[in-house]
């Protein structure tokens, strides 16, 4: 009884303390919506921008309202690191697989790039979190329309699926 006891106290401490999981999962269950993630990282990108407006508009102001300037900055950082977030737990982790050169020159080049522009995703999102230089927000509009580009070029003779019952559709097939 008293193991027991002992064993519920550490299960219920270390729940306590861990960390939540926000990846979409990782066993994999092949229901992946890329469309949706660029779409949602584009969403972060704007709401860093409208963050940075209204942290240098705040902060111009007369009197200033540093509960509202918290809360911007805040908002800031929690946008960026949403993005960093897709960009390493969903792209770069479970999407964009690895090339071998000597398999597939041109598959590889594809490769480097994508990750080339993953990690100039990562660090704009970073800089972004250091600043309101709104040439960080479009430095990484620019770095996801590339990413885009690039990770869906092999996919142009395949006709893409409208949604993610459709993919499932097609998979249960």
């Amino acid at each position: 009884m008293k193991k027991a006891l002992v064993v519920l106290t550490a299960l219920c401490v270390s729940l306590a303390f861990a960390a939540p999981a926000f990846a979409h999962c990782e066993i994999p269950c092949g229901i992946y919506d890329d469309e949706m993630r660029l779409k949602t990282m584009a969403e972060h990108i704007t709401t860093i921008e409208k963050s940075m407006r209204s942290i240098m508009d705040l902060s111009m102001s007369g009197e200033k309202n540093y509960n509202q300037l918290v809360r911007w900055v805040d908002n800031k950082e929690e946008h960026a690191t949403r993005v960093q977030h897709i960009v390493s737990q969903y792209f770069m982790t479970q999407r964009v697989k690895p090339v071998k050169p000597d398999e597939d020159q041109a598959g590889y080049q594809r490769y480097v790039r994508m990750l080339t522009l993953l990690h100039g995703m990562q660090l704009h999102a970073m800089t972004a979190k250091q600043t309101v230089d709104l040439n960080q927000v479009e430095i990484l509009r620019s770095l996801l329309a590339s990413f885009e580009k690039a990770y869906f070029e092999k996919e142009v003779e395949q006709e893409r699926p409208k949604s993610i019952f459709e993919e499932l559709e097609r998979r249960l097939k």
